[in-house]
């Protein structure tokens, strides 16, 4: 039996599993390299490229490794990016997380409201201890999103993926449960 995928509701936002229904809405913002180059992906060409994103969606959660909520505006139920965890270790209580939106509503304070809600989630659901966030050194604005959410740089893991057909550096952030004070 499948497990009943979770909401969560914040004041602007549900967060739910995305399906095919909603690859087109998601194609407009992972076909933006502005938005993926971040991510280390190259932009999405088609809606299948997105059908693969969220087959990996539903693998991860299938497989207790992540889940990925897609974000929505209430008001519209449009899938306008997506928050969540992967690499998922329950045996020493640590996720990764991960997020993307739309260029449309960056600066609006959504990345916030929907990131704040998903490291309350975790902390809640998953009993995690350690949640990390790894950012390219060049992506300040999302080191700054996480900084406001009380995540600490540890440092730079260099040449830590290969994507794009290069070597990235990434910082590792990381936010432990007793300093999440919106708990």
């Amino acid at each position: 039996m499948a497990k009943e995928y979770p909401i969560i509701e914040t004041r602007r936002l549900l967060l739910r599993e995305v399906t095919i229904a909603d690859a087109n809405d998601m194609l407009t913002y992972l076909s933006d390299k502005d938005v993926v180059s971040p991510m280390g992906l190259a932009p999405f060409q088609t809606e299948k490229d997105v059908g693969d994103e969220i087959r990996w969606y539903n693998s991860i959660y299938e497989e207790g490794t992540g889940i990925r909520w897609g974000i929505t505006l209430k008001d519209s139920g449009r899938v306008i990016g997506s928050c969540g965890f992967l690499n998922r270790l329950t045996k020493h209580y640590r996720a990764e997380i991960g997020y993307e939106l739309s260029k449309d509503y960056w600066g609006k304070g959504i990345a916030s409201e929907a990131l704040e809600a998903v490291v309350m989630y975790g902390y809640q659901h998953f009993q995690l201890e350690r949640i990390e966030a790894l950012i390219e050194p060049a992506n300040l604005s999302s080191q700054k999103l996480v900084e406001k959410l009380g995540f600490k740089r540890e440092g730079c893991l260099r040449h830590y993926e290969f994507t794009c057909g290069k070597f990235d550096d990434l910082y590792m952030y990381s936010i432990i449960k007793k300093d999440f004070t919106l708990i």
